[in-house]
């Protein structure tokens, strides 16, 4: 096995130009169970952590930028009065040792539907930068992967980064797991509530191939804040919506048997954290406690 340790931006795209087979490493934390338990043996691995431009993080045009090496710790401590949705599933992820590892841009380059920092970039509408040396293109995130294990990289390209804007209302983030941590989800539920734009964005992990964004129950749910003009009066929801939100959601849920939980049961658990991760985010914006 070849190993390549390039220490800028420009040296790991040739890299990749060169070996379009190689595997990306940063972290390490799902490749390397991968190559210790020997399912892929690839030709050429590109160690990216002394590569300095993945590490940063700035605003940019309003948003946030992101580099693809920033590990689930810097999100915690760094991020976490920016992206609180993105802390939130940030500490849920494995061990002290695997979030000062891991990274956000390896959940994104894994593609795997169990990611614990996919559905707050999707309940915030992230795009994803990637380059080669061809050039840039940027990819919303709901397009980036198309299934597990699967996303829409060239053999040639990189993550670089992924965008997207500091939260402007509460965020929230709950899992179910086989234990109460260090685990992999059973299922999971991201949801950030955008009050400048009047809209509630919400992701289901773990339930199906991809994560999913649960489009009638956003769409329900933002029409019973606008029609009881709760937006500005900050009133409760009405248990009936809540109720009704969490059954939208675990219909659009895609979820599977396998050894941590039935599809019936995921199913059901994302209509309980459909409607818990709302009701936490919405008594936040009310300034209600609890």
């Amino acid at each position: 096995m070849q190993f390549l340790q390039p220490h800028s931006w420009r040296e790991a795209l040739e890299a990749r130009a060169a070996h379009p087979g190689a595997r990306p490493i940063f972290g390490g934390t799902d490749v390397m169970v991968d190559l210790n338990f020997g399912r892929k043996r690839p030709e050429t691995v590109i160690d990216l952590t002394r590569v300095p431009e993945i590490r940063e993080w700035n605003r940019e045009d309003g948003l946030l930028r992101i580099g693809a090496g920033v590990t689930y710790t810097r999100a915690i401590t760094e991020l976490g009065n920016l992206l609180p949705g993105l802390a939130m599933a940030s500490r849920t992820v494995g061990s002290p040792q695997i979030r000062n590892r891991g990274t956000i841009g390896g959940n994104l380059g894994s593609a795997s539907p169990a990611g614990d920092a996919l559905p707050p970039l999707y309940a915030s509408h992230a795009v994803i930068e990637v380059a080669s040396t061809r050039g840039t293109r940027r990819i919303p995130v709901g397009q980036f992967i198309i299934g597990p294990k699967r996303n829409v990289l060239e053999p040639d390209e990189l993550i670089i980064a992924f965008i997207m804007p500091e939260a402007e209302g509460p965020q929230q983030y709950a899992k179910i797991g086989t234990r109460n941590a260090m685990v992999i989800a059973v299922c999971s539920f991201g949801l950030a509530l955008h009050p400048e734009s009047r809209s509630v964005g919400a992701c289901i992990g773990s339930a199906g191939p991809t994560p999913i964004q649960p489009r009638d129950a956003e769409n329900f749910i933002e029409d019973v804040i606008e029609e009881h003009d709760l937006w500005e009066s900050r009133a409760e929801i009405p248990a009936s919506a809540l109720d009704r939100f969490g059954v939208l959601a675990s219909e659009a849920a895609m979820p599977i048997d396998d050894v941590r939980g039935s599809a019936d049961y995921r199913r059901h658990a994302v209509g309980v954290l459909a409607r818990r991760t709302l009701t936490w985010a919405w008594n936040e914006h009310r300034g209600v406690a609890g």
